[in-house]
């Protein structure tokens, strides 16, 4: 056989080859599914002292949050090396310096801002140098906003929840036919923020935060209220019975019999409450329970503004709130204050009522004898924190023995839920706002056969042609 014929006859067998290849491709079933990513880390550090959030574990920061280390700012970076030492143990040493570490600062650090710009600034500096100390792509520390901080724990709640995208039965991604969203919860030490889709446009663009997530828009109503954390919302309390009595304070939502001092001092040490003229920084204040659940509820009333006007309806402090809609997650402070009770498994409102009623008429000896294991402050503050918890939840935020029900209170759904997952999905542009693009998947078994028929002739020059168009072109089809 002649050089000419034998070319003919290899591109005859080659072209019998591809087109066998092409046959296997066009019979098989094939499906739609995402392109898998690579296993990718990240880190957030949360002020508020609930640690470090990675892809697949959490870190408890030490210490009160790096806003108390205003007189000493070296303090706050030293505060974060022991997590960020487990997070290095975690984060394969290959990826470290393409991991995307983050510091936000929430309320505790908008605090100090208003009180000190200077020590706020080198409080921020001091945990950047630490965090900059560790090889991780570390793209800055900030403050957030309070509308952030509402809008990132609504991301993270909705995004655990499945009810942005939600992987099918089908095996497809999409978005959850008559599926509402989740409204968010969270009340910090600081500060406390509401974010839910309401039912109605937002009258107030202060309150309107839009998100465009998967291809859907959200339009949402989200405010925070800052002073209005449970920890500032207590001393607010606290400055209050001060300031109608002296030196002996009694506090009705305090057990019975419970007794300690302070100086003015102590008291006083926050933007959130203003201490008298005439008050002595140095005088020693006594404090007493006397265990009032009725006068607790007045006392804590008087904290806020509840009156909203004929325009338009409110939260509280006359601030635009549309009627709370759909279903709540609850989390951080208002997880913690009712769990403590036994109060977050969906018990009703008569129940929950009763209950906080029963800790706030306990005395000092009957709170320790039920709750051997808590703290000294836990006990302090059981009626307390639970008092305010409800009085913001059906008061201040409107919810009723209709609505009630659906609040649930939460500490996780598969991770810890917070706003620091939402700041880490959003900042590294983890949810984009188009659906995620998919491609055609050939069956394993397919994938073998083609294999094999092109390992055999993979020498051949139209075949080599062929399986760069086969790699390169196979998955937009």
């Amino acid at each position: 056989m002649g050089s000419k014929a034998k070319a003919i006859a290899g591109l005859l067998g080659a072209t019998c080859v591809c087109s066998v290849i092409a046959l296997i491709l066009s019979v098989v079933n094939v499906k739609d599914v995402l392109l898998p990513p690579s296993t990718k880390y990240g880190l957030v550090f949360d002020e508020n002292g609930t640690g470090i959030v990675s892809q697949v574990e959490a870190c408890s920061v030490s210490g009160p949050g790096i806003s108390s280390y205003a007189d000493e700012p070296a303090g706050a970076g030293a505060s974060l090396k022991p997590c960020l030492d487990r997070a290095m143990e975690i984060v394969p040493a290959e990826q470290q310096r393409e991991t995307p570490t983050y510091l936000g600062a929430t309320a505790g650090m908008r605090l100090l801002r208003e009180e000190n710009s200077t020590k706020a600034q080198q409080v921020l500096a001091e945990v950047s140098k630490a965090i900059g100390e560790y090889p991780v792509h570390f793209r800055g520390a900030r403050i957030l906003t309070g509308s952030e901080e509402g809008s990132f724990g609504w991301i993270t709640v909705n995004y655990l929840l499945e009810t942005l995208l939600k992987f099918s039965f089908a095996e497809q991604w999409e978005h959850p036919q008559d599926t509402e969203v989740l409204g968010a919860l969270d009340l910090g030490g600081a500060s406390t923020q509401i974010t839910f889709q309401p039912g109605v446009p937002v009258q107030d663009r202060n309150t309107s935060v839009f998100f465009r997530l998967y291809g859907t828009n959200y339009s949402l109503y989200s405010h925070s209220y800052l002073c209005y954390g449970q920890s500032q919302a207590l001393k607010m309390l606290l400055a209050a019975l001060h300031q109608v009595s002296s030196a002996q304070i009694s506090h009705p939502c305090y057990p019975r019999g419970y007794r300690e001092n302070l100086t003015v001092a102590e008291l006083y040490d926050s933007p959130c409450v203003r201490a008298p003229s005439s008050a002595s920084p140095g005088l020693v204040l006594t404090v007493t329970g006397t265990g009032e659940p009725g006068a607790c509820g007045t006392a804590i009333q008087s904290l806020f503004n509840f009156s909203c006007g004929a325009e338009r309806p409110c939260g509280f402090n006359g601030v635009y709130q549309p009627p709370v809609r759909g279903q709540f997650f609850a989390f951080s402070g208002f997880y913690h204050s009712l769990h403590f009770l036994n109060l977050t498994g969906g018990q009703s409102l008569s129940l929950v009522n009763d209950t906080i009623r029963q800790i706030c008429s306990s005395s000092w000896k009957q709170v320790q004898e039920l709750f051997p294991m808590a703290s000294r402050t836990q006990l302090r503050d059981a009626c307390t924190a639970s008092s305010y918890t409800l009085t913001l939840l059906l008061q201040g935020y409107k919810f009723n023995t209709t609505t009630w029900p659906n609040i649930h209170f939460t500490q996780q759904v598969g991770a810890y839920v917070g706003w620091t997952l939402g700041y880490m999905l959003n900042l590294t542009n983890m949810i984009p706002s188009e659906p995620p693009a998919a491609v055609t998947e050939l069956p394993r078994s397919s994938w073998i056969a083609a294999s094999v028929l092109v390992a055999r002739v993979h020498t051949h020059p139209c075949l080599i042609c062929f399986w760069t168009v086969f790699v390169c072109l196979w998955p937009l089809q």
